[in-house]
């Protein structure tokens, strides 16, 4: 079999363009016509005069800088680093920054000045999604994934530990400041090394010490402050809970998912979470029908806060296989005259007084002692022997009871075998494809930026993948726009023909590509 000619020294004839060279369905047009369709006041919204400064050298365009930095969290790319060599080697980043090469501190610097507010452009993809009809709105999931932070765990130290740290620390500075007194010599323009290392690490100590006692804490880690210890499939790590809450693609042939909102939390645990989310993806999406979460989720504070929210939400709880047993609580039959509940073995139980809970005021009915003893149920029923079977109710008891009723219906079982493959790929891909197990910076509103950013590049993904392109300055295109100002499509299907969103939802599958424009 021949070969084909082979030379590394091969010229060309007449020089090519770079675009010839990035295809024109590749991922890097797709995010330059994404950060091409930011207007003016967009630039303005992420802190960005794009007219840049009348005086000084000339800067880097925010266009070619806010690309790289997109195109990067797409490929794996999320350090300025490395973000600098892919501007030296790789095709993609020459043509997204038109042939320049900024430097890792240009890149660094525009990151860090204007990473809190890119978190906007996630709502833009949602926008987006939502004006060419892909989120569907009958259903969403909710999850929480827990993510390293970028700190050791040895780092980590309570009040104690802090003090004697802080006592070494002050021992090693007086011995390091004897060792350097030269007499009459002159100090040096800047301390000796091991010297400015134990200073900086003497401020660290008194800065955990002040936000332990800021915040109530018991532990504090030296190098992210702000992280803390959390149970995950890899054990106890040192991290954040990172939430996001999922939809997926109405129209798509194959299964896709959009990110319709995201955060980053302290807490290790997620009951907290689920309100925030709600609302966070009610902002963006509007009402979806149904929500669904894990046990991990699952309260009365928060079922009585989705009912506020007229939010329909499907979740199990910690404690199902005890709901079932046959003299669970819910199998009591309550009495609101006599303010009594009947057991099902028809013995009554009376109010006796109240406690505090951590989850608030209960109160207590008991049965009498001797009943119980002498009811052939006993040894199921009474979990203390030594006195009659009690029950402790909530302020949320209603809609506790109401939500166990309605998630023994098939209904909500088919509903929520839905979450796994709604959410969970989510954070596989986050983590495996776009390199995120662990975040670059520290802080609780760094890392805030840093998920949302990333969150942000999925969707990118999705929509890549989905076909569709922006329609804005600089890229040409004709979008009509209807009276409301409300965003339209523009799709080649039997023609030109223009139909509004709202036409779309439901009724046309979409066909590559789609030219779309946001009011």
């Amino acid at each position: 079999m021949p070969m084909r000619p082979f030379s590394r020294d091969r010229v060309w004839l007449l020089p090519p363009a770079l675009g010839d060279l990035v295809r024109d369905d590749h991922p890097a047009r797709f995010v330059a016509s994404f950060v091409d369709s930011i207007d003016r006041a967009g630039w303005l919204q992420l802190g960005v005069d794009p007219d840049g400064p009348e005086e000084g050298a000339p800067a880097y365009h925010p266009r070619a800088l806010l690309s790289v930095w997109l195109y990067g969290f797409m490929t794996r790319v999320r350090s300025s680093r490395a973000l600098e060599r892919a501007c030296r080697d790789q095709i993609p980043y020459l043509w997204l920054t038109g042939w320049q090469q900024p430097d890792h501190n240009t890149l660094w610097r525009f990151y860090r000045d204007h990473r809190e507010k890119m978190r906007g452009l996630l709502k833009r993809t949602v926008r987006t999604a939502v004006a060419v009809g892909l989120v569907d709105l009958a259903v969403q999931a909710v999850d929480g994934t827990k993510v390293l932070a970028n700190a050791a765990k040895d780092r980590t130290f309570d009040r104690a530990e802090l003090a004697r740290l802080l006592e070494r620390v002050d021992a090693a500075i007086s011995d390091l400041e004897a060792q350097n007194v030269n007499g009459d010599v002159p100090a040096p323009p800047r301390l000796p090394e091991q010297l400015a290392k134990a200073q900086t690490l003497r401020e660290q100590v008194l800065a955990a010490l002040e936000q332990m006692d800021a915040e109530d804490r018991k532990q504090v880690n030296l190098t992210d402050g702000d992280a803390s210890f959390m149970k995950g499939r890899q054990g106890t790590v040192m991290g954040y809970n990172a939430q996001a809450m999922v939809s997926p693609a109405a129209s798509s042939t194959h299964q896709q998912l959009i990110i319709t909102a995201a955060d980053v939390v302290m807490a290790p645990d997620d009951h907290g979470q689920l309100a925030p989310m709600v609302d966070a993806a009610r902002e963006a999406v509007g009402l979806v029908e149904a929500t669904l979460a894990d046990a991990g989720y699952h309260s009365g504070p928060n079922l009585e806060a989705c009912a506020a929210r007229s939010q329909q939400v499907v979740m199990p709880e910690a404690e199902q296989k005890a709901a079932a047993e046959p003299y669970h609580k819910d199998r009591f039959d309550y009495d609101p005259v006599t303010d009594s509940y009947t057991c099902p073995e028809g013995q009554r139980l009376e109010y006796i007084g109240q406690k505090q809970r951590i989850q608030g005021m209960v109160r207590i009915y008991r049965a009498a002692r001797a009943v119980c003893q002498a009811c052939p149920a006993f040894r199921r029923c009474v979990k203390s022997r030594g006195q009659g079977r009690s029950l402790e109710i909530g302020p949320h008891e209603a809609a506790l009871r109401q939500h166990r009723a309605k998630m023994r219906t098939e209904w909500a079982k088919a509903l929520y075998r839905l979450r796994k493959q709604i959410v969970e790929p989510v954070f596989g891909i986050i983590k495996e494809q776009l390199g995120a197990r662990r975040f670059l910076l520290r802080g609780l509103s760094n890392v805030r930026a840093e998920w949302t950013l990333l969150a942000t590049a999925f969707n990118l993904a999705t929509l890549w993948r989905l076909g569709i392109t922006w329609a804005g300055p600089g890229i040409g295109h004709t979008v009509a726009t209807t009276a409301a100002g409300r965003a339209t499509l523009i799709l080649p299907i039997r023609g030109q023909k223009i139909w509004e969103n709202k036409l779309l939802l439901g009724q046309h599958h979409y066909r590559r590509p789609f030219l779309v424009t946001l009011a």
